[in-house]
């Protein structure tokens, strides 16, 4: 797994979400995220969504990185429109390597990756990593009182594909046990590390294309990858609720995205419609949202379709610009590489 790849999967642009409530230390990692593709020479841009008409934390990062800057409202509301447009301007502007998008505090994950979804329509990309970090203090005092913030930070872990507990110095021994235990019962999938000022290893950012679900990467790796929930007897269960070696963590980091993720497909040219709507029929539970644009070889026609739950609907189109032939499904826990398999036999 190399930092190095450049050469992504259809040159699809890989984008990393940094979510977390307010205050938690997203800019930080950020910062920490930027050094790193610098010292490894890729090419970072960035999307700011600040709920202000001021980005003061823009002004922490390096005036050399790419910026798109969207204010005065919430990326996953009132402004979600916009953010496949500005993602398109970045990446055609600048053409970067990766791109990260840091999302205000009080964004919700899932509203932000529809709004990813609807930007693969206009330009190759890819959501491959949702980091939250958790203020783990405020987790803590939230908790006790409940609430819509409190229910907020729980949706933000919920969809996590990496958790960064930040403030840990903050936190008595039994503390940091609570704060453990209150995220794997919301999250038992994603590799959880214990960080003060969001100091980490990095791999979750790194460019190579994620596509092994937990059992395929147990085929390869040997290893098998437990989380809160974890039901297989005979082997070791100590530390699945505490932070994990450097080791643990780098091999829990390839199976991540098999909690909630996204996966983007673009099509090489027309599908057969009864073949694809067979395949959408024979979707796992566990994908819950679809989207995207294809072209029907047996109509000659262009479609929007959506699907959730387990409702297909198409919308005849006639896009003017150019637009991708394109799906993208949402979901927990469903094997990319056997969805990638069965999309490329449409072809």
């Amino acid at each position: 797994m190399t930092i190095n790849g450049h050469h992504h999967e259809q040159n699809k642009i890989p984008i990393h979400l940094i979510s977390g409530f307010l205050g938690s230390g997203k800019t930080t990692l950020l910062n920490r995220v930027i050094d790193y593709y610098k010292a490894a020479d890729i090419k970072a841009a960035i999307v700011m969504n600040e709920l202000g008409d001021v980005n003061l934390d823009g002004q922490f990062i390096d005036d050399d990185v790419p910026m798109a800057e969207m204010l005065g409202g919430c990326i996953c509301c009132t402004i979600r429109g916009d953010l496949g447009l500005e993602l398109k301007q970045l990446i055609e502007e600048h053409q970067p390597d990766v791109v990260l998008i840091e999302s205000t505090g009080a964004a919700n994950p899932m509203e932000i990756i529809d709004a990813v979804t609807e930007a693969a329509l206009f330009i190759r990309v890819d959501l491959q990593t949702i980091a939250t970090v958790v203020d783990g203090p405020e987790l803590l005092v939230r908790s006790r009182r409940g609430g819509r913030t409190y229910k907020l930070m729980q949706d933000q872990i919920r969809c996590a594909t990496d958790l960064i507990v930040n403030k840990a110095d903050k936190l008595n021994p039994e503390e940091l046990i609570e704060v453990q235990q209150l995220i794997r019962e919301l999250n038992g999938y994603a590799p959880l590390t214990m960080t003060v000022r969001c100091m980490t290893e990095l791999n979750m950012f790194d460019l190579s294309p994620k596509d092994h679900t937990d059992a395929e990467y147990r085929q390869l790796h040997g290893k098998h990858v437990c989380g809160a929930n974890c039901r297989l007897e005979g082997h070791d269960h100590e530390g699945v609720q505490h932070s994990h070696s450097h080791d643990d963590e780098s091999q829990e980091a390839h199976a991540s995205h098999a909690h909630v993720m996204s996966f983007t497909h673009y099509f090489a040219g027309p599908v057969d419609s009864h073949s694809f709507e067979e395949l959408i029929s024979r979707l796992p539970q566990e994908v819950y949202r679809a989207k995207g644009i294809v072209t029907f070889s047996d109509t000659n026609s262009r479609f929007l379709f959506q699907y959730a739950y387990r409702e297909l609907e198409f919308t005849r189109i006639t896009p003017q610009g150019k637009v991708n032939d394109v799906a993208v499904f949402i979901g927990e826990h469903f094997s990319r590489s056997l969805l990638a398999q069965e999309l490329a036999q449409l072809q």
